[in-house]
């Protein structure tokens, strides 16, 4: 892969991964009840996601997936049906949305699962891997590498990405930003959720 293409890739999955989404809030959240360092389960279970996404795109599988009407509408609407629980909870329930800290901490398994949840019930991560892949493998150099290098980098970008909203979150409860503000930012994050909900209901 030339440094130039390989530049555009870097460029595009960054901007893509770093604008916030339904798993950005998620993450976020995490932080806010957990604590950033411990939320880091759930940025895995979001890196995880992408990674098994990323890999089916690179054996051809998404684009069966993508083909097939039913399995592409399961992973859709499951979706969907996570979001608007997430955007509910988020603006009507307690235990929903960012939290203050109350000292009762989220498993690990429990903030890893619902991190990988939220990132591969979204059909859009898949319809983004399935497309971008073939943008950018040069078939006269070794494909095998080329897919690892791009992998390796969509994950490091991950981690990044959602360690950042996991420290966003941790600080916006750290006693710095009144009740009433965590309050409106969890309706407005609800509400966003919702939104995304019934945009990847469109697609």
């Amino acid at each position: 892969m030339e440094l130039g293409i390989y530049f555009i890739f870097f460029f595009t999955t960054a901007v893509v991964i770093f604008v916030p989404g339904p798993a950005a809030i998620a993450i976020a959240a995490q932080g806010a009840g957990n604590g950033h360092k411990r939320a880091t389960y759930g940025v895995l279970g979001v890196a995880s996601a992408n990674a098994v996404y990323f890999i089916l795109s690179a054996m051809g599988i998404a684009s069966l997936l993508i083909a097939s009407p039913f399995i592409f509408n399961a992973i859709k609407w499951v979706g969907v049906a996570y979001l608007v629980y997430l955007g509910l909870t988020a603006i009507f329930s307690r235990t929903g949305g960012i939290q203050f800290p109350t000292g009762r901490l989220q498993s690990a398994t429990s903030l890893f699962g619902k991190g990988f949840l939220v990132e591969f019930a979204n059909p859009k991560a898949l319809l983004y891997f399935a497309a971008i892949l073939p943008q950018f493998l040069d078939v006269s150099r070794s494909i095998i590498t080329q897919i690892l290098i791009m992998g390796v980098t969509t994950v490091v970008l991950d981690l990044i990405s959602y360690s950042l909203y996991a420290y966003a979150g941790d600080r916006l409860t750290s006693g710095a930003v009144k009740e009433w503000i965590v309050r409106m930012i969890n309706r407005v994050a609800g509400g966003a959720l919702l939104l995304a909900g019934a945009r990847m209901a469109t697609v």
